[in-house]
């Protein structure tokens, strides 16, 4: 689940839309035989039968969009206003069939208006991309997503999964925990911050015994807070290694507050990125807590197992199935349903996306009507993507007919 404001680090790798692939039908064509009359009087002579090569075929051109629109939809946080298929930037070119199996994922949990929708996308889950784009056209309607205040343009951000080192149990060098819930979590409201976590006497007996892995550094402990989960190789107490996944499973109802915020603030730092944040530490490690204490939120963990020797899925957003890196996003539910396919269109100078996603997550910085969290996938190459992402954002909603 997506916890941040701007969540982790990602600026490396840039996204581009894939190229366009070229979809021609083809027709079985006869080619005639070529018969050589009077052989005996080319005695000496060679014949090469020449082949007729198919001519390149036209390639498929859209029906016509010009069928009269439905009027505006409303929801809680947006308006949405139903436009031509012509206006979605990149419709053409992106791999759609890379979008299908976050698609699918969200149809193990269809909303109601999407449940008499979902077997055919399940039915296309092999079709080509052509096909898949058809179906599209002729069973949605898109509608661009707007404020109250019809404003369409909003903000794109980032996240993605840590991958981190972390042991069973306290050793050198790994004394940083991180928790299961306390038994005692529904008797507070707010439950104690992150420095009466580490200051509170009452706070530090409620979490003995819930200490689930420990890491090396308070920061990555910071990170894995603000994504709200991440994979963690961890060394058991006997020398073996196994991945986990470290799942969200509640928080202490404090609010959120960017320490990158804070440093801008301070005057500290121009760079509130999570590489900008992190040189400033190194640069400061006397201040460590200092700034990690203004972030008062923290995220409590479930231990969830992953099979071995596969590549493990993402982790499970909001709508509660597995995310998918690059096309699934968290949203504000007010403003669009989880389980939604949103066509998303963002240019800056991280990456450039036009492409089909899903809504299947959000935040507690993911609010308004066009603000959306890309989720990057897994890694330090992802996490460098999502800790610089920050750039205009346009959505369309693409809704039963």
């Amino acid at each position: 689940m997506a916890t941040k404001i701007n969540k982790a680090s990602k600026a490396s790798s840039k996204i581009r839309p894939m190229q366009k692939p070229r979809f021609l039908t083809r027709h079985p064509q006869r080619i005639g035989f070529l018969l050589a009359a009077i052989v005996g009087m080319m005695t000496g002579c060679s014949w090469t039968p020449v082949v007729q090569t198919p001519a390149p075929e036209a390639p498929i051109v859209a029906p016509a969009d010009n069928s009269p629109l439905p009027p505006a939809i409303t929801q809680a946080q947006s308006r949405w206003v139903p436009v031509r298929w012509t206006e979605l930037p990149g419709l053409e070119t992106d791999a759609v069939q890379d979008a299908w199996p976050a698609w699918l994922q969200s149809c193990q949990r269809p909303a109601a208006a999407w449940k008499a929708l979902c077997p055919e996308v399940q039915r296309l889950a092999s079709a080509s991309p052509q096909a898949q784009r058809s179906w599209i056209r002729q069973n949605l309607q898109p509608y661009r997503v707007e404020s109250n205040e019809q404003r369409s343009e909003g903000l794109l951000t980032g996240y993605y999964e840590p991958v981190m080192d972390a042991s069973r149990l306290p050793r050198k060098g790994f004394v940083v925990p991180l928790y299961a819930p306390p038994a005692s979590l529904a008797q507070r409201k707010p439950w104690y911050s992150r420095q009466e976590m580490e200051t509170v006497s009452a706070a530090r007996a409620a979490l003995r015994g819930k200490e689930l892995v420990y890491l090396a550094d308070p920061v990555d402990a910071m990170v894995l807070h603000i994504q709200g989960s991440g994979l963690i190789n961890v060394t058991e107490p006997d020398g073996r290694q196994r991945m986990v996944r470290l799942a969200f499973a509640a928080t202490n109802d404090q609010p959120y507050k960017s320490i990158g915020r804070w440093l801008l603030d301070q005057g500290q730092i121009r760079d509130a990125s999570w590489p900008g944040i992190k040189d400033w530490i190194s640069r400061n490690p006397s201040r460590v807590n200092e700034l990690l204490w203004q972030n008062p939120r923290v995220v409590f963990f479930k231990e969830e197992a992953l099979p071995p020797g596969v590549t493990p899925p993402g982790p499970k957003g909001a709508q509660g199935v597995p995310l998918t890196a690059g096309r699934s996003i968290a949203v504000d539910r007010g403003s669009i349903p989880y389980g939604t396919p949103v066509w998303l269109q963002s240019s800056g100078p991280q990456t450039t996306l036009d492409r089909l996603v899903l809504a299947q997550d959000t935040g507690t910085a993911i609010v308004g009507a066009v603000r959306a969290d890309y989720y990057a996938g897994s890694g330090t190459a992802a996490g460098e993507l999502a800790g610089r992402l920050k750039q205009p954002l346009k959505l369309w909603v693409l809704w039963p007919k």
